[in-house]
């Protein structure tokens, strides 16, 4: 389906790590941050991607929006292509796991991450796209909208129980350990992506054993997985484990006997972890025992029945053409107020010169008032519809011809 363009004026800068290094995406979303302030700015940043998008209005007194360079291996997008990205990221299909919930929750987190009680006290000047300071553009607004509502349909289609990035880390670990029934694997981290690792492990009915800075949150996430405490730190002894799986936002202290220990043996690990939280040297020391984030989002990725991407299809387009209505809508805007304006003066001065030329008590210039509101809303009802719907411009230019606008 071919959509018309919209003048979104909106750019997608896309790192992902099936083409852009882990450390590079991490430094691409730091110099992102430097201005993730600005109402015309939103950074989406999960294990696998790291994607600016920003409202470019070269035709506004908006000020400079300095985008930080894209490393190599990224994508720059340029209106309805980068909505189609996002929109195609929050129903799950630009994921390892198809539909996968994560991403979900990333996007629902980065949105909220901008409504912040009391943002409005903090303005930002971006000409006429006035906003606070953390609030959002209002296309920005709109699309990740439109995404979050895609993201819930899409999902409520799913033909089997949920998986997720710690589903296809398992996956990556019975091959060495066989079935996990009893194999005792660690976890080091105690995150949402720790929390899936562990409760995955152990509804294979493994032993999880949980590692983390915070002894308290190390401890909960145990609990939770029916699994026990493991020491954490540069002094702590690596336990006897039959597989390794990392999700932390930090590097891995081991000490030199727990990294020999890792070395001599034979366990698989797995870092979910971006930046790795293993240091370069073990990481070449392991070979093939350790796969990062990176090697996991260079998978094969699920695949769908025919049928069912054409309805994911489906729902992009209706999505993407709603998203390109919206957008063009907004440009008839200024001509809707400039006529609803001009009708409004006109009626002022008419019924100015009647109470001139009359003598009514308040009642009766009550009721005439009331009247002229209505002839004026019933003539231009069909007008501003139409102006509404207006997806060509031409209703619009008719409009300001017509009425001398």
């Amino acid at each position: 389906m071919t959509v018309p363009d919209a003048d979104l004026h909106l750019v997608a800068l896309v790192t992902h790590a099936r083409s852009v290094p882990s450390e590079a995406r991490e430094a691409f979303g730091d110099a992102a941050a430097a201005i993730v302030h600005d109402p015309r700015v939103i950074l989406l940043r999960t294990c696998h991607r790291v994607e600016m998008y920003a409202v470019v209005d070269a035709g506004a007194n908006s000020g400079a929006l300095r985008l930080p360079e894209l490393p190599a291996g990224g994508r720059r997008l340029e209106g309805l292509a980068a909505a189609r990205h996002l929109l195609t990221v929050a129903a799950g299909l630009d994921s390892v796991v198809v539909g996968e919930d994560q991403i979900l929750h990333q996007l629902r987190e980065c949105l909220s991450d901008r409504h912040v009680p009391g943002a409005d006290r903090c303005p930002v000047d971006v000409g006429s796209h006035a906003a606070s300071a953390l609030g959002l553009h209002p296309v920005l607004e709109r699309l990740f909208q439109l995404a979050l509502h895609l993201g819930r349909e899409t999902r409520s289609w799913r033909e089997g129980p949920p998986r997720s990035l710690a589903d296809v880390a398992l996956d990556r670990v019975v091959p060495t350990t066989g079935p996990l029934l009893g194999r005792r694997v660690l976890v080091v981290g105690a995150g949402r992506m720790a929390r899936l690792c562990a409760l995955a492990a152990s509804r294979h009915g493994a032993r999880v054993l949980v590692a983390n800075r915070s002894g308290d949150r190390a401890a909960a996430l145990a609990y939770d997985a029916s699994g026990e405490m493991a020491a954490f730190g540069p002094d702590a002894p690596l336990p006897e484990v039959d597989a390794v799986l990392l999700a932390i936002s930090a590097p891995w202290p081991l000490s030199t006997g727990a990294r020999a220990a890792l070395l001599a043996g034979s366990q698989r690990v797995v870092d979910l972890s971006s930046p790795p939280a293993v240091d370069s040297a073990t990481r070449e020391a392991l070979g093939e025992r350790y796969t990062s984030v990176d090697d996991i989002a260079r998978s094969p990725q699920d695949l769908l029945r025919p049928r069912l991407r054409t309805r994911f299809e489906r729902a992009l387009d209706e999505a993407e053409s709603n998203l390109a209505a919206w957008a063009r809508s907004r440009d008839s805007v200024p001509t809707i107020q400039a006529l609803s304006d001009h009708a409004e003066t006109r009626r002022s001065e008419e019924l100015d010169r009647l109470f001139r030329r009359l003598t009514l008590d308040d009642t009766e210039r009550e009721l005439v008032e009331q009247m002229s509101h209505r002839l004026v809303a019933g003539l231009l009802h069909q007008p501003l519809v139409v102006l509404r719907e207006d997806g060509s411009g031409e209703a619009d230019r008719a409009a300001r011809t017509l009425f001398a606008l």
